[in-house]
């Protein structure tokens, strides 16, 4: 496995050690001891997998907070997604910024999420598959939102009318809610 960078420290773009072969490939998409090699201690206690049908769905902006606050490890079982990542621990110096990979079965790339950012991200095609691991269960009490398309955030998802969930579609703007990460956090 191997490291690609990203502009914050703590959100790993990982690459996997890939074998071809005239059957088709093999790789291990997830090794607790190869993670751990590259700073990822996290202990991963559920499994969620989303289906997309359509291009142009968003998924986004999402985090839990504390005290389930969940850090992810994504990638992309079918198809493609540009997935975006925003820094919202109060006091860190990339605060409110975002960046964002293409992740796709293709690439087979894997993106580590930690605790203290949302996420979100953009169908690429049509019937897109997306499993992440999260190292804490789903609490709905937890469970929050804001809006993908917030201008104080930035992001520019080059859609015009996205396929949302209502919530999606309703959610506050940033300004609105109240993020309990500080950076520095050992959560």
């Amino acid at each position: 496995m191997q490291l690609i960078k990203t502009i914050f420290e703590s959100v790993l773009l990982i690459e996997p050690n890939l074998f071809k072969d005239n059957r088709g490939f093999f790789f291990e998409s997830y090794q607790k001891k190869k993670l751990k090699l590259l700073g990822i201690e996290r202990e991963f206690v559920q499994d969620n997998h989303s289906f997309s049908k359509d291009i142009g769905t968003i998924r986004g902006m999402h985090f839990q907070s504390p005290p389930n606050a969940q850090a992810k490890l994504i990638r992309v079982l079918s198809g493609s997604v540009t997935n975006y990542i925003v820094d919202i621990r109060k006091n860190s110096p990339t605060f409110k910024q975002f960046d964002f990979v293409q992740l796709s079965s293709e690439n087979k790339l894997l993106l580590y999420i930690p605790v203290g950012f949302a996420n979100g991200f953009k169908t690429l095609e049509e019937n897109c598959e997306v499993l992440y691991k999260v190292d804490n269960f789903y609490a709905p009490e937890s469970d929050h939102s804001f809006a993908y398309n917030d201008i104080e955030i930035g992001i520019d998802w080059g859609i015009s009318t996205p396929v949302l969930s209502e919530r999606d579609e309703k959610a506050p703007l940033f300004s609105e809610i109240e993020t309990p990460f500080l950076y520095g956090d050992k959560i």
